[in-house]
């Protein structure tokens, strides 16, 4: 039982990291889903308090720096809240349209659609929307990666 107890929270942290270039999997729901089920197979005792106190608030750092990165990269590079909702619409959608090209054109083409259509911006200033939207999602990505190693590493030194 315990091996089938470790296999299922690995998986859950390895889907928590494929989560972060596949924006349909909710990273950060995954890495917490492995602590949890540490508990249920384990022990929930042998997580103190100031663990969960630090996890859930790395959970509300992470949904909230996903959505501030993005519009952050959108409204640096000149665009507007259309721009972001293209965005993320674009990187919700691309993933699924264009498996592996579809998680950089997604935001890309989103931020630039929703420009043009939407803002009547030019073909350059959309051009500079979209290439902001994937700065900034790849920093997300980058940054996430970071914390969701950091949450991982606080839960291996606790147990």
């Amino acid at each position: 039982m315990e091996i089938i107890g470790w296999s299922l929270i690995v998986v859950c942290f390895i889907i928590g990291f494929i989560g972060l270039v596949y924006p349909i999997i909710p990273s950060v729901i995954f890495i917490l889903g492995g602590f949890l089920l540490y508990g249920v197979f384990f022990s929930f005792a042998e997580l103190p308090w100031w663990f969960w106190l630090i996890e859930v608030l790395f959970v509300v750092l992470l949904f909230g720096a996903d959505m501030m990165a993005n519009a952050f990269g959108v409204k640096k590079y000149g665009g507007s809240k259309a721009g972001i909702w293209g965005s993320t619409i674009g990187l919700l959608i691309g993933p699924i349209v264009l498996p592996f090209a579809g998680i950089i054109l997604g935001p890309f083409l989103g931020a630039i659609l929703a420009e043009l259509i939407f803002e009547r911006t030019s073909i350059k200033q959309a051009f500079k929307t979209g290439v902001g939207s994937v700065i900034g999602f790849l920093t997300s990505v980058l940054t996430k990666g970071i914390v969701q190693i950091v949450m991982i590493v606080i839960f291996v030194l606790v147990v």
